[in-house]
């Protein structure tokens, strides 16, 4: 009967560890990585990619000037 406990634990903390390697860490990484490219394309020395940036970022609703 001991080693029920035991072993219930172990199953929410690989639970946990599915849920946040699983949703949360891709999330994270996708949010961090557009955030990084409108970051990169807002100082481009490309007209078009530069007003891109700039409308996306109007748009989101960051002010920029």
């Amino acid at each position: 009967m001991s080693s029920i406990p035991g072993l219930l634990d172990n199953v929410d903390s690989q639970s946990h560890s599915a849920t946040w390697k699983g949703k949360i860490l891709p999330v994270m990484l996708a949010g961090s990585l557009g955030l990084v490219l409108l970051y990169c394309a807002a100082f481009a020395e490309t007209p078009a990619l530069h007003n891109v940036a700039h409308d996306a970022r109007h748009s989101a609703g960051f002010p920029c000037h």
